[in-house]
């Protein structure tokens, strides 16, 4: 299998904001990434040293801008993703940080068009598979040509 790329690539975040450690696997339609960046001590989301569970969307965000990045392939248009909107969002914990689990988070697109994209989204701890967070996200892409400057 070949190796896939650094996950701080795939993301317009940078420094403490990349949340997510690396890509395990993707295809068409799913990603699956793991991360124990909700134990970091000066995590970005973490408020007087808790991690709300509601930061796993940015979890699940993160997913889905990897996802499109892997998608779009290298020599394609470079596509922007806002999230437009979020559905359905369970969480099952009242914070991330106390988890001492990886997390694995898995996005799948449910539908896709010129407009966006719909993504369901889990962040599950690894080792017990217990869902932690999970819902649906609309992402509203915006596509503009590779800069060949």
């Amino acid at each position: 299998m070949a190796k896939l790329p650094d996950v701080a690539s795939l993301l317009p975040h940078r420094g403490a904001m990349v949340l997510l450690d690396e890509v395990v696997a993707f295809d068409a339609s799913t990603i699956r990434c793991r991360t124990r960046s909700h134990r970091r001590g000066d995590h970005p989301l973490a408020f007087e040293g808790v991690l709300p569970a509601w930061a796993g969307v940015e979890y699940g965000a993160q997913a889905m801008a990897a996802h499109f990045s892997l998608s779009a392939g290298a020599g394609g248009a470079m596509t922007t993703g806002l999230l437009g909107g979020l559905r359905d969002v369970v969480c099952t914990v009242g914070r991330l940080d106390d988890v001492t689990s990886p997390l694995r988070i898995d996005a799948t697109r449910l539908s896709n068009d010129r407009s966006g994209s719909i993504y369901a989204f889990r962040i599950a701890a690894e080792d017990d598979d217990r869902v932690l967070v999970e819902g649906r996200a609309t992402v509203i892409q915006q596509v503009r040509a590779p800069d060949h400057s």
